[in-house]
């Protein structure tokens, strides 16, 4: 059940979006690790990806309906919320979520498990973390590029681990999937996709300046240095035109 079922929300194409902001998300994150409950904790960071997919798989809104916690990452989520006027008070990027988590974890003595990219950039954001991090302990790491049939392994392994925080870069919804499939075996306490943020941590990929972040344009900073994402970014105007002419039914909570 979700933390935030009481929070007024943004409905986007169906997408419940609690009006949280990033400091509201790392605390009601933070509640759910010190609780140390059995269930574990899905954090969705919902881009407009996310979104876009959930209109045709049903299995995935189930996913999202689940969560103990959505957030809105993408500006492209906030704009449509304030031209619906139930506005997002900010984004909250699954990037920035688990800096600060790997902070608060920091400073609470937390464990990590990085489950995902290429060997080099998984073992580069483990060091990373750990000299950034020093009180953190990465309780166990492996790449994302393993078979189906690894699967009982690697959940094997993560829930031996019981990370504090399981941290899913495989893609999105690809991690969303994986992580609701195992959710009862992982033992971990909380767990959330993260996209490409092993990359970003791992410096094999370049995080946008603050100020093109602060001007709501990553998205193109990323777009010049990966300018293969561009298929990617053509669904961004597909997705705030059906979302602004989405007509809303009810709210999923």
């Amino acid at each position: 059940m979700s933390c935030t079922k009481n929070k007024a929300a943004a409905t986007i194409m169906g997408i419940s979006f609690p009006k949280n902001t990033m400091r509201d998300c790392s605390a009601i994150i933070e509640q759910a690790i010190e609780q140390d409950k059995q269930e574990l904790f899905h954090v969705i960071t919902g881009n407009p990806e996310i979104v876009m997919a959930s209109q045709k798989d049903e299995q995935l809104r189930t996913i999202i309906q689940q969560a103990g916690l959505v957030t809105a990452d993408g500006i492209g989520v906030v704009m449509v919320s304030r031209l619906r006027r139930q506005r997002l008070p900010e984004r909250v990027t699954g990037c920035d979520l688990l800096l600060e988590l790997l902070a608060a974890g920091n400073r609470n003595r937390w464990s990590v498990y990085l489950l995902g990219a290429d060997e080099e950039t998984n073992r580069g954001a483990a060091e990373a973390i750990l000299k950034m991090y020093p009180h953190i302990r990465v309780a166990g790491r492996h790449h994302g590029y393993f078979k189906p049939e690894e699967d009982g392994r690697i959940v094997q392994e993560i829930a031996t681990a019981q990370p504090d925080i399981l941290a899913v870069a495989l893609g999105a919804p690809n991690a969303e999937r994986w992580i609701h499939k195992y959710r009862s075996q992982l033992h971990a306490k909380v767990a959330m996709g993260v996209g490409g943020t092993l990359d970003v941590i791992a410096g094999t990929v370049p995080r946008a300046p603050m100020i093109w972040r602060r001007m709501n344009l990553e998205w193109l900073y990323r777009l010049i240095h990966q300018p293969s994402r561009w298929r990617r970014q053509l669904m961004l105007p597909r997705f705030a035109v059906r979302a602004l002419l989405h007509r809303e039914r009810e709210n999923i909570t």
